[in-house]
């Protein structure tokens, strides 16, 4: 419809609809304002008045209402019923790029009495009008889909090369290299932190899924999703379950199995399948506010009437707050009778610091970790060469499978061998990695060693200057379990890990070293 069809004392009102496909079009190009500068033209050249102007940067496919921009444009036109408008864009593409939507949005403004006039091309009424309408609007469409196919082909090769090529997940980001392209780099000191808390959960140091989200909100430097500073639950179990940090692309909804990628692990393909064994076997747990620095010890120090674990709280007072830890267990004899929070981690400190051991014992303590490492490396080797025979084992499997595949018939046959084949394949992946990380290279006995002895040499000194998180990592490498409590005479004994415990037998033993020479007489 155009100017001649309203009467000439009448000013006709319009409002200009603009579209690009994507934000980025949006900020980067100029999209928006030369498609309303053209329909501000082509308004003022017809006589028309423009109150407003309507922009989306909103895809073509798909429903109209989910455009924020054609949304609006509907509810401006709803708030004033009694006002006809043109309704003024830029392309016939800009209008809507689905057969279908296009018809749809055509009687929306319809209904509302508005018409539509678009710049580049002539829109009318007729029966053969609205065919040639439709055959545009159905072109629209195609050159949509085929776009699409195109970039989904596109990407796919990417991924099936080993790229990345969905957004940079957070630890990660994309640069452009000359061999590779865009590639996927890691992004400090995020990464680095990523690669402590996966590492904790799959060991167990960070025994729950809240730990790990506690643990990311400790750190200044990782993104936080509030201003509040809290990492939400949805990001913490993308992280845990993120493919990509073990170095692997896939593309499951186009076909495209894991594979090794060209980006920079940040941790190990077995890391990660110990991961996701943690996380179905045992559901989230939820964060507790009551945990915090202020009570490092809740939870692992029990009752030693009910046994189970102590909580925590602040008593108000006449003119401050007071720490306590206590027993909230219905029935325990002591339930809500309150212990003073510096008795019970004084005790604490007390049993830590006598975990020390003496210069001596130390250094026969460094001595025993060379040996272990030693045998721990001749083994390395024959758990390789094992390795690499499970793997020659792997391949012989799957190319049996492909034959009965060629052979098979049946589709329920050939999917179950696909299947077999694809478990197969995931082995192969675990066993390349582990044969090639199995034996240590030169220089990580220092590397791994360092941390042991101090951690062996002075635990309350780590436990002492350390986050929260790590104090509890601590507590579970200091302790085989949880300490007990007693309200009249304090902790109990203590059962200790492993390397302390052999020290203190050691410390406590009246046997003698053998000298050096043995034990036989000497002889001339």
């Amino acid at each position: 419809m155009n100017k001649n069809n309203h009467t000439d004392h009448e000013v006709t009102r319009a409002v200009i609809y603009c579209r690009v496909s994507s934000t980025r079009q949006k900020l980067e190009g100029s999209g928006l304002d030369s498609q309303e500068h053209r329909c501000r033209q082509y308004a003022e050249l017809q006589g028309y008045e423009v109150e407003a102007v309507f922009p989306d940067d909103a895809s073509g496919g798909g429903d109209f209402m989910n455009r924020p921009g054609m949304v609006a444009l509907l509810s401006y036109l709803d708030a004033q019923p009694n006002k006809n408008y043109v309704i003024i864009f830029d392309d016939l593409k800009r209008f809507a790029r689905d057969t279908e939507f296009h018809i749809k949005l055509r009687r929306e403004f319809q209904t509302r009495g508005a018409s539509i006039e678009c710049l580049n091309f002539k829109l009318d009424d007729s029966p053969e009008g609205k065919f040639v309408e439709t055959i545009f609007a159905a072109q629209g469409e195609l050159e949509r889909e085929q776009n699409r196919r195109q970039v989904i082909q596109k990407m796919k090769a990417r991924v099936e090369k080993g790229y990345c090529v969905f957004s940079a997940p957070v630890g990660y980001k994309y640069v452009a290299d000359r061999g590779h392209g865009k590639i996927l780099v890691r992004d400090e000191p995020v990464a680095s932190i990523l690669a402590e808390a996966l590492e904790g959960f799959a060991s167990g140091h960070l025994q729950t899924q809240a730990e790990v989200k506690r643990f990311l909100e400790s750190k200044p430097a990782f993104p936080k999703d509030t201003p509040e500073g809290e990492v939400r639950w949805q990001r913490v179990q993308r992280i845990l379950s993120h493919l990509t940090y073990a170095g692997y692309v896939e593309a499951p909804r186009w076909g495209v199995s894991a594979r090794r990628g060209h980006h920079e692990p940040i941790i190990s393909l077995e890391t990660f399948e110990r991961i996701q064994e943690r996380v179905k076997g045992k559901a989230k747990a939820p964060a507790r506010k009551d945990i915090s620095e202020d009570f490092p010890l809740r939870g692992f120090v029990l009752c030693d009437d009910c046994g189970e674990p102590m909580t925590s709280c602040w008593s108000k007072g006449r003119s401050k707050l007071y720490p306590y830890y206590l027993c909230d267990t219905r029935g325990c004899e002591n339930q809500r009778k309150s212990i003073p929070r510096d008795k019970v981690e004084d005790g604490f400190a007390e049993i830590l610091k006598s975990l020390q051991p003496t210069r001596q014992l130390f250094a026969l303590a460094k001595a025993m970790f060379k040996d272990a490492w030693n045998m721990r490396l001749s083994q390395a080797h024959r758990d390789k060469d094992e390795i690499a025979k499970l793997l020659r084992d792997a391949e012989k499997q799957i190319e049996i499978l492909l034959e009965r595949i060629v052979e098979a018939d049946n589709a329920s046959v050939i999917k179950a061998y696909e299947g077999k084949i694809a478990k197969l394949e995931r082995e192969k992946l675990l066993l390349a990695e582990r044969a090639a990380q199995v034996v240590p290279p030169k220089g990580r006995l220092e590397e791994f060693i360092e941390p042991a002895l101090e951690f062996l040499g002075n635990p309350w000194n780590l436990y002492e200057n350390g986050s929260l998180a790590f104090k509890r990592t601590v507590l579970r490498l200091a302790f085989a379990e949880p300490l007990r409590y007693s309200m009249q005479s304090g902790y109990r004994t203590a059962e200790t890990a492993f390397p302390f415990k052999v020290l203190a037998e050691i410390s406590t033993s009246k046997g003698e070293m053998v000298e050096p020479r043995g034990v036989e007489p000497l002889t001339s």
